[in-house]
């Protein structure tokens, strides 16, 4: 299942509520918002909503309703959750999950892209 675009807009839309703009990036097969270079927010390719927030949170956060588990690898990925995508179809919903977000990435250095590598730039 392909995520849904009116999700897309109304992370945007809650984002820029907060005051916060963002870049959109495609990662984990659907939309990640970028806010200040660092992940924030943003929809898997299943539909799922997804938040980075501070790794101190998680406990509290997976007792939200409609929260799972993020499982990438074997790291560990506490300070990431999934969220049923019915969870957030309430503003206020989406709001807590963004503010949460935001009250940790906005607290993490700026994080500035490197410049792709051109062909024939490498060591010879």
């Amino acid at each position: 299942m392909a995520y849904d675009p009116k999700l897309e807009i109304r992370i945007a839309e809650a984002l820029l509520a907060q005051g916060v703009e963002a870049e959109t990036v495609k990662m984990f097969g659907g939309i990640t918002f970028m806010v200040r270079g660092n992940m924030s927010v943003g929809i898997t390719s299943k539909g799922d909503f997804l938040a980075k927030f501070d790794p101190e949170r998680h406990a509290e956060a997976s007792e939200w309703p409609g929260a799972k588990p993020f499982v990438m690898g074997r790291g560990d990925n506490k300070g990431i959750l999934l969220v049923d995508a019915d969870a957030v179809q309430g503003r206020e919903a989406l709001e807590r999950w963004v503010r949460l977000s935001l009250e940790h990435v906005l607290t993490l250095p700026v994080k500035v892209k490197k410049p792709k590598k051109r062909k024939g730039d490498g060591k010879k």
